[in-house]
């Protein structure tokens, strides 16, 4: 497929087993609103079936030269059947689109349970982008058929029966002139179905890998206009845009075509039902009343015909966007019975790992590290030498491409995926400040933590102060819209999370690297106070977080090349940490 990364592995989609199956868990709990509703909307169709019988008795009183006083009968009764109609219709639409809403809820609360247990690596490989277009787009492509286009089929569909059984109570020969129509409608049905479906399901993902490539030009602007990269990222845009337009116009193409052969059914099947009213009026089978209600009735299936087809295009849209969300609700619960363990102790063991993004550009080769409980390990190296691969490997968000890695001893793969969340807690440089009250911010670390216990965490790691002088306190709106905090702060914010979560291993991928010298001084303090009695993996971007480190790893190219206390390596007169460590004494800031 054009315009997608083929080295993405996107997340899953439903079969359509998967997604009947699904429908009906979701329908099961509201079978008796679904009944009911049904039922409104059979009355509500057949009360406005009687309007045409009623015009077409009209029209017999008028041909036999009744008197006018004969019509007023059937002038209130078409009042009182226009207000029933319009009471009962309403209320059917309000019911079904009631009972669409609910299912809908419960399949988002579904998809957004199992997106927040998927395992991080499943959901970096497919990027964020594809998860994202669910999330947005497919949600507001079923929600808007739940709201307009399941009401206006449900509605549709019992016309277009309840009219043909009219048909057939009149004279069956009004009905098979009708039918004439269905052979063509059929056809085009299928024809579009089979192109439809193909094509707005390459729509979805030629979306998602658009708002992918949007989502890393804009979040990595400043490096691509520090490298001067906008040339290259305006054209993936670009061609990440055109595929999607290309998508959409063979969707438009195809839809023209379809709502051409639909006005051909409707020409062939009047007209059909034209010529045998004439007839059976010729003939005397039927009245010319009778004629006329039979054209009515063809006439006023136009709209619900062309609703309900015309829906299928909504119809196709919402079930490319269904599979899509059901895919990822019917992936397996995180863990296993037989995996469901948690690790023994606060130890990471990682074995002859190695790992590449693309197979011929392995990032890490062969690399074997030992954590002890308690220990702090400061990762150091050049950019490009694999340590935020390896803290990412060590924290679960990606899997090694060959290796093994052990918390507690136990394969990282073997534990339960929540145990990893609940034993082990990365934080990047990139951190996220969730738009709402600070108390709720720092809850979603421990949800049950009290503020004493929350106002001990910012103090602890030294945003005591800052948070005491906020105008509300606790419940100061922070993040967008709201109190803007500092890198440095956002960053405390980060590490009073890790403190109240409490895991027994914190990796920290260049936590202070986003601060000025002053506020790196202030978050390296907090970082000490934050991983005090747990074991830690920090991946230094100032060296002087290696000072304080139990043990130094210098990785180059992706291999160990050095390992030990930070004395001992700045110590070897040879030694290339001890090389770097006298640059970065040269150079640092003073003070």
């Amino acid at each position: 497929m054009s315009g997608v990364n083929p080295g993405r592995v996107l997340l899953p989609t439903a079969t359509g087993a998967q997604t009947r199956a699904a429908v009906r868990r979701l329908l099961r709990p509201r079978w008796a609103l679904a009944v009911l509703a049904v039922a409104v909307l059979i009355a509500g169709t057949a009360i406005g079936l009687v309007t045409i019988r009623l015009l077409g008795h009209i029209v017999d009183l008028v041909v036999d030269g009744r008197p006018a006083g004969a019509l007023n009968g059937p002038v209130v009764a078409l009042v009182v059947i226009a207000v029933g109609q319009a009471v009962t219709a309403g209320w059917g639409l309000a019911l079904v689109a009631r009972l669409g809403e609910g299912m809908l809820a419960d399949l988002r609360e579904q998809f957004i349970d199992r997106v927040l247990a998927l395992p991080l690596h499943q959901v970096e490989e497919a990027g964020t982008g594809d998860l994202t277009s669910r999330v947005t787009n497919d949600v507001t492509v079923i929600a808007t058929a739940v709201r307009s286009a399941l009401p206006e089929l449900a509605r549709s569909m019992l016309t277009i029966a309840l009219t043909a059984v009219g048909l057939a109570v009149l004279d069956w020969r009004f009905l098979l002139a009708a039918l004439l129509a269905v052979p063509i409608q059929i056809l085009t049905v299928r024809w579009y179905s089979g192109r439809a479906l193909p094509l707005y399901a390459g729509q979805r993902v030629s979306v998602g890998a658009l708002q992918h490539q949007l989502q890393e030009t804009v979040s990595g602007a400043g490096t691509v206009r520090a490298l001067r990269l906008q040339d290259s990222h305006r054209e993936l845009v670009r061609a990440r845009s055109l595929d999607s337009v290309d998508w959409t116009m063979r969707g438009v193409r195809v839809l023209t075509q379809f709502y051409g052969r639909l006005n051909a059914a409707e020409f062939v099947g009047l007209s059909a039902v034209l010529v045998a009213g004439f007839l059976l009026v010729r003939d005397g089978s039927a009245t010319i009343g009778e004629a006329t209600v039979a054209a009515l009735y063809f006439h006023s299936l136009f709209a619900p015909i062309n609703t309900a087809l015309g829906l299928v295009d909504d119809a196709q849209s919402a079930a490319a966007s269904l599979v899509r969300l059901v895919g990822v609700t019917e992936l397996p619960a995180a863990g296993s019975p037989g995996a469901a363990r948690a690790p023994s102790a606060a130890t990471v063991s990682v074995e002859a790992v190695g790992h590449a993004y693309r197979p011929d550009q392995p990032v890490l080769r062969g690399v074997s590290l030992d954590v002890a409980a308690t220990e702090r390990v400061a990762l150091v190296g050049a950019s490009g030498a694999g340590k935020t691969t390896l803290a990412a490997l060590i924290a679960g968000v990606r899997r090694p491409s060959s290796g093994v890695i052990r918390l507690g001893g136990i394969r990282l793969e073997d534990l339960d995926p929540a145990e990893v969340r609940r034993s082990i807690v990365i934080i990047t440089q990139e951190v996220h400040v969730f738009a709402g009250p600070l108390r709720d911010d720092l809850r979603l670390a421990r949800p049950d933590a009290g503020d004493e216990e929350l106002l001990k965490g910012l103090d602890r790691v030294g945003a005591g102060e800052w948070s005491a002088a906020l105008p509300d306190g606790l419940d100061t709106v922070v993040g967008d819209g709201g109190h803007r905090l500092t890198v440095t702060q956002a960053q405390q914010l980060a590490l009073a999370r890790l403190v109240l979560a409490d895991p027994p291993i914190a990796v920290l991928d260049e936590a202070t690297a986003e601060a000025g010298s002053a506020g790196a001084r202030t978050l390296e303090a907090a970082v000490e106070e934050a991983l005090a009695g747990r074991t830690g993996i920090v991946v230094a971007h100032r060296l002087t977080q290696a000072v304080s480190a139990d043990r130094v790893v210098l990785l180059d190219a992706g291999r160990v090349l050095e390992s030990g206390p930070h004395a001992e390596l700045a110590a070897r007169p040879d030694g290339q940490y001890a090389a770097l460590w006298r640059a970065w004494a040269d150079h640092r800031p003073t003070g």
